[in-house]
């Protein structure tokens, strides 16, 4: 195998590395007995990271991930605006998938900050309530 050179070096892109959380996130909640319905949903007004099913309730799962939490951590970043945006898209998701309208619904968010050799999870169950009236 070729070595690669520091010029050569191609940092992940934010996709890319989003990708990469939203992996160790599924992997964790999977640990947890949560099982994946769909990755990456995306309507008009925004997009779901995963959405995942916790015995009969679906959960709609938004993965923040901090180097540091100096400007807050992850679960801070979940703003008024941004709850409005993923209830908007999980209210689309269910109009999208009518068999799965009538399921208890929740709001998680996985929140992951780095740390000296290893990566801390914060999972907040029931993180915030749909802001739709």
């Amino acid at each position: 195998m070729a070595k690669r050179s520091l010029n050569n070096y191609q940092p992940l892109s934010h996709r890319q590395s989003g990708a990469q959380w939203e992996n160790i996130a599924e992997a964790y909640l999977n640990r947890h007995g949560l099982k994946l319905v769909e990755r990456n949903f995306s309507s008009r007004f925004g997009e779901i990271d995963l959405i995942m099913e916790d015995d009969e309730t679906l959960v709609f799962v938004e993965v923040k991930y901090r180097t540091s939490n100096q400007h807050g951590s992850g679960a801070e970043a979940i703003t008024y605006h941004k709850q409005r945006k993923l209830s908007l898209t999980a209210s689309w998701y269910l109009v999208k998938n009518p068999q799965r309208a009538e399921q208890f619904c929740r709001f998680d968010v996985i929140s992951i900050a780095a740390r000296t050799g290893h990566q801390d999870i914060n999972w907040i169950k029931n993180a915030f309530y749909s802001t739709l009236a």
